[in-house]
C-alpha cells in the first residue's frame, strides 16, 4: 500500500504530517496567510534551520507557496488538490515592502477611475526594490522621496489592511508619473470621475513640490471641461514654473505645440471623447 503521503500526480498535495497540520492550523488561526520562516520558529518553539527544513517540505508538497526571499504564501483548503490560489494580490503587495503603499494605475481600478485592467500592481515606497512577478502578477515598485510619500489610507481587502492612496493623491501620483498609469490619457480619464476635490490635487502637488502636477491638472482641465474655479485656477497659474514641460513624458519624441498659458508641450491629443 502506498505511504499517506503518496501523491498521484506531481501536481497534487501530499497529506501533512502532525507538525505541518499544526502549523498551519495555527497560522491560519491567527489570520496568517503570508509568513516568515522567522514566524514558524515562533510558532513551532524550533530552530530557524529545522523551521526552514519543514517550509521546504511544506512547499514541495504544494501546501505553500514562496513569494519572496523568506516569505511565504499558504495555499489553503479551498484551492483544492491542485492548487491554483492566490491571495489577493494587494494583499501579497504590502507585504513585499515597508513602508508602502498602492497606487498609480492598481489605485485608479480600485476606485473604478479606468477602464482598464492592470496587469500589474504598482507600489509606491522610499525604499529601492527590483520588481519581481509573483503567481502570474508583476509587482512594480515606484521609489518615491519622503516629500511624495503621503495622502494615503488603510482600506480592508478580505479582512486585512492594506494601505492604498485617496482618491486626489492617486491623482497627483498619476500626473507625477503618467507613465505608471498607462499614459496621460488614463489620468485625463482619471479628472472626469465624479466626487474629487480639485484643490486638494493642488494641494498634494505643492506638497509634493512639483510644478508639472499642476501645469498638466491645469491643461488637462481645460481640454475637458472641467470646472476648477477661477480662484483655484489663479493660484494654479501663480505656482507653475517659468519653463516647459512636457504633457506625456511617456513619448520620447518632444514634438508638438506649447501651451503658454501651462507652460506645457503638448506631444499627445487628448481625445474629446472622454
Amino acid at each position: 500500500m502506498p505511504k499517506s503521503d503518496t501523491i498521484l500526480t506531481n501536481n497534487e498535495r501530499k497529506s501533512l504530517s502532525k507538525t505541518e497540520s499544526y502549523l498551519l492550523s495555527r497560522l491560519s488561526e491567527e489570520g496568517t496567510e503570508i509568513f516568515t520562516v522567522k514566524e514558524v520558529s515562533k510558532v513551532l518553539g524550533k530552530s530557524y534551520s529545522v523551521s526552514r527544513k519543514i517550509i521546504s517540505k511544506l512547499n514541495a508538497k504544494r501546501w505553500i507557496e514562496r513569494i519572496e526571499a523568506g516569505k511565504y504564501l499558504i495555499l489553503p483548503l479551498s484551492a483544492g488538490v491542485k492548487p491554483k490560489y492566490t491571495e489577493h494580490e494587494f494583499i501579497i503587495g504590502s507585504k513585499l515592502v515597508e513602508p508602502y503603499y498602492i497606487s498609480y494605475w492598481s489605485a485608479l481600478n480600485y476606485y473604478h477611475m479606468t477602464e482598464q485592467i492592470p496587469f500589474s500592481v504598482f507600489i509606491a515606497t522610499i525604499k529601492r526594490k527590483s520588481n519581481r512577478k509573483i503567481l502570474d502578477v508583476n509587482y512594480i515598485f515606484v521609489t518615491l522621496s519622503k516629500k511624495k510619500f503621503f495622502g494615503y489610507k488603510s482600506i480592508n481587502i478580505s479582512g486585512k489592511n492594506v494601505f492604498i492612496s485617496d482618491k486626489e493623491k492617486t491623482i497627483a501620483d498619476c500626473l507625477d508619473h503618467p507613465d505608471y498609469c498607462g499614459d496621460i490619457t488614463e489620468a485625463a480619464k482619471a479628472l472626469k470621475s465624479t466626487g474629487l476635490s480639485f484643490g486638494k490635487i493642488v494641494d498634494y502637488a505643492m506638497k509634493m513640490d512639483n510644478a508639472t502636477i499642476i501645469k498638466r491638472l491645469g491643461y488637462l482641465s481645460e481640454i475637458l471641461n472641467l470646472d476648477l474655479g477661477e480662484g483655484l485656477k489663479k493660484r494654479m497659474i501663480k505656482n507653475i514654473s517659468k519653463g516647459y514641460s512636457v504633457l506625456d513624458p511617456s513619448i520620447k519624441a518632444r514634438k508638438g505645440e506649447y501651451n503658454e498659458k501651462w507652460k506645457l508641450l503638448i506631444n499627445r491629443k487628448i481625445g474629446d471623447d472622454f
